[in-house]
């Protein structure tokens, strides 16, 4: 029987599938959900991690009663069988990742740490180098604050907040920014420096180091598992024709 869904006047035959899900463009989620099944088939867990899993799974979706969980499952088309296995399926998401992963997270972290560092610093920009160089020696000479400069002359929304930018990751900032900021000392006023368009001059608050917390330890986690998955995925691909 080739038939395989009715919507609407519309029947979908089975030969159908492939194409309609490329066209979509949801042949890489599948395939993605695909590799993740394989990987947590051998997972186990036990009965009570299955009763929370299941609990926590409703309570999201807001399914408080058994009529609310049969609808659900009408909506997704899930059938009995398949609704242990959709609801325990982020547990053994999870129980993965720690088992392949757990035993290497902190070589990872002090791997990557200079760039999950968070800074605190003050920031003074415009594209008018004369007047960059004249707020510079302002700042040497103590004749203003950085705050009151950067409130009165700097070109971006930092003038908003006196310069003053922060907490950030090191990572998400421009190269230059990050190299400026790494070789500098709290409370030193770095000379004027050229960044993509504008003429900046940057003085490092504070440097806040990254901790290896419960929750960087699942940001980590989650960093290596889509590292993996996306590998697995490019291995896989193959042009269609």
């Amino acid at each position: 029987m080739t038939e395989v869904l009715q919507i609407g006047n519309r029947t979908i035959k089975t030969a159908e599938i492939i194409p309609l899900l490329a066209g979509y463009q949801m042949l890489p989620q599948l395939q993605r959900e695909l590799i993740i099944d394989e990987a947590i088939a051998s997972i186990e867990c036990t009965p009570e991690e299955v009763t929370r899993a299941q609990q926590q799974f409703y309570n999201e979706r807001q399914l408080k009663t058994d009529d609310d969980i049969k609808a659900w499952m009408v909506y997704h088309g899930i059938t009995v069988d398949q609704l242990e296995s959709v609801t325990i399926r982020r547990l053994k998401i999870e129980k993965f990742k720690l088992v392949t992963w757990g035993n290497k997270l902190e070589a990872y972290f002090f791997q990557n740490k200079a760039k999950l560092d968070k800074v605190i610093y003050s920031l003074l920009r415009t594209q008018d180098i004369g007047l960059i160089q004249e707020l510079y020696f302002r700042l040497q000479a103590k004749e203003q604050s950085f705050a009151e400069i950067a409130k009165e002359y700097s070109q971006g929304p930092e003038a908003q907040t006196n310069g003053l930018v922060g907490p950030i990751e090191i990572q998400t900032l421009h190269p230059a920014m990050m190299q400026l900021l790494s070789s500098s000392q709290p409370g030193q006023v770095m000379p004027p420096a050229r960044i993509a368009e504008w003429i900046v001059i940057i003085r490092l608050e504070k440097l806040i180091p990254a901790q290896l917390d419960d929750a960087m330890k699942a940001r980590l986690l989650n960093e290596l598992f889509e590292s993996w998955l996306q590998e697995q995925q490019r291995q896989i691909q193959k042009p269609i024709n």
